[in-house]
């Protein structure tokens, strides 16, 4: 694989990557690698669940749901009759 040299980065772009790269525990090198790709590569996987594709809810969300629709459960007799 080929070398890219860069110079002249602004030092405050400089020790964003230098932080991300510590906080990450990954060498420069390879967080500017996928900074790089990020940018070129646009393409996602393909998502291989529903949960990915429709987003999921927390427990406190689906409770609060279910306690909203709580009176739509209700069967009303006198309706079908």
């Amino acid at each position: 694989m080929r070398q890219i040299t860069i110079r002249g980065i602004e030092p405050e772009i400089e020790q964003k990557i230098r932080q991300i790269a510590k906080n990450t525990h990954k060498s420069i090198n390879q967080v500017i690698k996928e900074i790089i790709q990020s940018e070129f590569i646009k393409e996602k996987p393909p998502l291989s669940s529903l949960k990915q594709l429709a987003g999921g809810w927390t427990r406190k969300e689906a409770s609060e749901f279910s306690l909203s629709i709580k009176s739509c459960e209700q069967i009303d007799e006198n309706m079908w009759k």
